[in-house]
């Protein structure tokens, strides 16, 4: 997306009560980032592939995606403002990183089966380095 692009699309976001902002990822890459809460952000059109998509990041980590809009390549940029400005970004309709590969699929779990369960915590904590180091 060039910079005139996302300032015109940035513009008409904020006209309707969208915080949006536009976004330098690198040397000729813009985008759009549309504040979702205090942590939590969607950033539209980073990846400068052809089409919508955006994902979302709490605090800069990854934690989910919206998926690509199909045909969104052909869309004007009143159509690409409503697409950004309508978007469901409840966590539970976005698409897992996980989800996102492609060619690969978790394992169905049957409704029966208890969750797995996570690796136990280290029971010795462990001590930093610098602490005790020299004589005393």
């Amino acid at each position: 997306m060039d910079s005139d692009r996302a300032e015109r699309l940035t513009a008409e976001l904020r006209s309707r009560g969208v915080m949006a902002h536009m976004v330098h990822a690198g040397v000729y890459e813009f985008g759009i980032r549309v504040v979702l809460d205090d942590r939590i952000e969607a950033l539209w059109d980073m990846d400068g592939a052809a089409g919508l998509d955006a994902e979302i990041v709490n605090e800069g980590a990854l934690i989910g995606f919206v998926p690509h809009v199909p045909g969104s390549e052909d869309f004007s940029e009143e159509q690409l403002v409503n697409c950004i400005a309508t978007t469901n970004y409840a966590l539970d309709a976005l698409q897992r990183p996980a989800e996102r590969t492609e060619g690969r699929t978790a394992p169905a779990r049957s409704p029966d089966q208890p969750p797995q369960a996570t690796p136990p915590a280290s029971r010795r904590r462990r001590r930093a380095h610098w602490i005790r180091r020299g004589p005393r």
